[in-house]
C-alpha cells in the first residue's frame, strides 16, 4: 500500500541515518505527497549530495528539494580557489578513467564548473565524483558535454535490448526514442533508483551523446 506522510518521513530519516557520513540530527526531513524536502547543516559538499541520494533511494519518494546548506569548519573557510582548483586537476591525475587535458576547470568562490568533451559518459560522472568530496568545495556544475568517437546513430532496439535485461528496469513499461545521437526516454517506474539505472543503461549505448530522461518516478500501489 501507498506510504503515509508520516511513515514516508520515517523511511527517509532511517535512510539517511544509515549512511556513515551522514548524522542524521543535522539534516530535517518533510513529506507531502511523495515530495520530500531536506533543510539543515552540514560541512562538506559531499555530505550534502550523501543526503540527496539517501532520500531518492527510499521507495515512494517521487521528487527530493533539496534545501541543506554547507557551513565549513573554522579552516576549511581559509581554502581559496587556487588551491582547491590544483586539488581537482590533481584529483583527475589519480583517476584513470578520466582523459588528461580534456576537462577545463573554473572555480569561483568555492564552486566548480567542468567543462570540456569526453566520449563516454561514466567518465563525465568520474570527474564529479572525483571532485565532490574535496575540502572547500561549495558545489559543482557539471558541464561537460559527451560526443563518441562513433558518428553512427544511436539504434532503439539496443537500448530497449539493454533495458529488458536489466533486473531493475525489465518489468517497467519504458518507451525510448532516437533521434540522431539523442535517446529519450518516457513512461514509469517505480523508484529513483530504476530511473537512475534506465539513463545509465541508455548513456552506454554506441552513438549515444546526450540522453533526456523524462521517466516519472510513480510508488506502485501493490
Amino acid at each position: 500500500m501507498i506510504k503515509s506522510n508520516e511513515e514516508l518521513q520515517k523511511d527517509v530519516q532511517d535512510a539517511i541515518k544509515w549512511e556513515p557520513l551522514l548524522n542524521a540530527a543535522e539534516i530535517g526531513v518533510t513529506v507531502k505527497d511523495g515530495v520530500v524536502t531536506l533543510r539543515g547543516t552540514v560541512d562538506s559538499y559531499m555530505k550534502k549530495t550523501e543526503a540527496e541520494d539517501a532520500a531518492k533511494s527510499v521507495a515512494g519518494v517521487k521528487a527530493v528539494v533539496e534545501k541543506i546548506e554547507i557551513k565549513f569548519n573554522s579552516g576549511w573557510n581559509k581554502l581559496d580557489d587556487t588551491t582547491i582548483a590544483n586539488e581537482v586537476l590533481n584529483a583527475f591525475k589519480w583517476n584513470w578513467q578520466i582523459p588528461n587535458d580534456e576537462i577545463k576547470v573554473k572555480v569561483e568562490n568555492g564552486w566548480i564548473t567542468l567543462d570540456g568533451e569526453l566520449e563516454w559518459n561514466f567518465q563525465k560522472e568520474a570527474a564529479r565524483d572525483s571532485v565532490k568530496s574535496l575540502l572547500g568545495v561549495k558545489g559543482v556544475s557539471n558541464n561537460i558535454k559527451i560526443k563518441s568517437e562513433s558518428e553512427n546513430t544511436a539504434e532503439k532496439e539496443d537500448i530497449e535490448s539493454a533495458l529488458k535485461r536489466n533486473w531493475s528496469t525489465s518489468e517497467n513499461n519504458i518507451l525510448v526514442e532516437v533521434s540522431d545521437h539523442k535517446a529519450t526516454l518516457t513512461g514509469m517506474v517505480d523508484s529513483w533508483y530504476q530511473k537512475k539505472e534506465a539513463g545509465r543503461i541508455a548513456w552506454n549505448a554506441p552513438g549515444v551523446w546526450n540522453v533526456d530522461n523524462e521517466l516519472v518516478v510513480a510508488f506502485s500501489a501493490n
